[in-house]
């Protein structure tokens, strides 16, 4: 094993160059950022920037330094241009210093270093930065990605509007500042069972006929509640109890403050790194690098190559020993908490309220608890009336709906091959009837009987566009990918019961793949 001692890490993902030194604790933190003289990154002119002031960022950082044995850098995923300017300036480093290479995934840096500076051990992580926005937790050696934007990341989609209005680069900061003069106006809130997306907000955010103050601060409410939903729907599904949040759009203080109320609300323990930790930074390279190095995951120079797509997915996370908790629910006596409703069991039919959210605001928590009540119901009975197995209903009320008491288990307790096929036969019905699911997650299907029933339609719609049912199963494959060993054989499974049942499968597959590929790097 490396002996472990002081470790360098460069960051220079995208517009931050930045070196640190981490021992036990912080040693140094150097930084020069890249302010592009107008419009957003160029990656070229990026990375001419980073080649610019790279020595002279790394000797800083070294000058408080002492022996360094070892030498992380930012692998990816980000700018390419930038990547490979890190890359060789660690390489070259890591060879005159005749001490092991270490590539870091920059997205899992922002996790580790959350993790450090909190305390927390096995968090849902809210990441929002520029080019990313996911949401995710640790489970069986590699952290999961349970939901994330399927176009642009948050903060690139503040900065176009930013941009649009002539505001500084970064936008965020901009925002936030003329979001405290604003009032609330109607924008786009779009939510795809775990995954969001962007650009319909901010587009419709550009085109508003509003003061810039109203429009900013419509702008912040919707695009934060969306992301504190999705957050909130990772930790009803997996039963976890601390949640933090990291990235350079997460220093926003109405952020904090919404996913402060919204763990409050469910009983979960909140925290945030010092700002220092937040946006892109050396610190987070050198810290994660070094557990890295403790653990023996260096790499060669010849298998150093960066990787602009990287997915924190795809990284093992050899220096937990742990598994991390998943699925120890929200019940209490017969009452069922899941994201946004609450389910009482105790009579002979079920009865689902939707909960008031107190991180959301009053207007647009009231049009979403009536909109998806309705459409819920809707959506239940027309699914029912073309052969798939749903509750049936008793009663509507604005923000309720008496059904019929489904006995059986989640499919998320009793998942294998077999019902993985019938689940995927039952999505084949709905689809075929031109009815997608929304959030089609494996706590939203009970196996009775030896059959599976869908439940909480609450984002579900009645469309035949191919998009919609891309998104549905790329939902349900990024639960089985988040939360099951033997994914790939659970997608294959499911699949032979989808073109058994739906004509036009393999158009969708691809499409869901397409989808896929959107989470990528943006």
């Amino acid at each position: 094993m490396p002996r472990i001692g002081q470790v360098l890490g460069i960051e220079g993902t995208a517009w931050n160059l930045s070196a640190a030194v981490f021992d036990d604790d912080l040693i140094s933190l150097r930084s020069s950022p890249y302010i592009p003289p107008h419009g957003g990154i160029h990656p070229r002119e990026a990375a001419q920037h980073h080649a610019s002031v790279m020595k002279e960022v790394i000797a800083d950082a070294l000058a408080d330094a002492g022996e360094i044995t070892g030498v992380a850098f930012s692998q990816g995923p980000g700018l390419g241009p930038c990547l490979r300017t890190v890359a060789t300036a660690a390489r070259s480093l890591a060879l005159s210093l005749d001490v092991p290479l270490i590539g870091v995934n920059h997205c899992v840096a922002h996790i580790e270093i959350g993790r450090f500076a909190t305390g927390y051990t096995d968090p849902i992580v809210l990441y929002a930065s520029g080019a990313n926005t996911q949401v995710l937790g640790y489970l069986n050696g590699r952290y999961r990605i349970f939901g994330e934007t399927l176009d642009i990341g948050i903060g690139n989609g503040l900065d176009k509007f930013a941009r649009y209005h002539d505001l500084p680069h970064p936008g965020g900061p901009a925002i936030e500042e003329f979001a405290k003069e604003g009032s609330y106006i109607p924008l786009p809130y779009t939510v795809k069972g775990m995954d969001l997306a962007f650009s319909g907000l901010i587009s419709a955010a550009k085109e508003a006929d509003a003061p810039l103050p109203d429009v900013c601060y419509s702008l912040q409410e919707t695009s934060f509640a969306m992301c504190v939903e999705v957050t909130e729907r990772a930790l009803a599904h997996t039963g976890k109890d601390e949640v933090i949040l990291v990235g350079g759009v997460g220093v926003n203080a109405r952020m904090q403050e919404m996913l402060a109320a919204m763990c409050e609300e469910r009983g979960a323990a909140f925290a945030v790194p010092e700002r220092k930790y937040m946006g892109d930074n050396g610190a987070m390279i050198a810290y994660t690098g070094r557990v890295m190095l403790a653990s023996g995951q260096t790499i060669p120079i010849s298998e150093s190559r960066v990787n602009p797509g990287f997915r924190s997915d795809q990284v093992e996370v050899g220096w937990r020993s742990d598994t991390g908790s998943i699925f120890a629910g929200a019940r209490d006596g017969d009452t069922v908490r899941g994201a946004e409703a609450e389910v009482d069991l105790s009579g002979d039919d079920v009865v689902k309220r939707r909960l008031k959210k107190g991180y959301r605001h009053p207007r647009l928590d009231a049009m979403l608890i009536r909109e998806r009540t309705r459409a819920e119901a809707r959506i239940l009975s027309a699914a029912r009336r073309a052969g798939v197995a749903t509750p049936v209903i008793r009663d509507l009320t604005a923000d309720s709906i008496t059904m019929e008491k489904v006995i059986g288990s989640e499919l998320k307790y009793v998942l294998d091959q077999a019902t993985a096929e019938k689940a995927g036969t039952a999505v084949g019905k709905l689809h075929t009837a031109g009815i997608v699911h929304g959030d089609l997650t494996t706590s939203n299907m009970i196996l009775r009987d030896g059959e599976i029933v869908l439940i909480d339609f609450g984002l579900g719609q009645i469309t035949g566009e191919i998009e919609a049912r891309g998104v549905d199963l790329h939902v349900f494959f990024q639960t089985l990918e988040s939360t099951m060993p033997d994914a790939e054989d659970l997608k294959a499974a499911f699949l032979s019961g989808y073109r058994e049942t739906f004509p036009h499968a393999d158009d969708v597959v691809e499409r869901e793949h397409e989808i896929e590929l959107r989470g990528r790097y943006l």
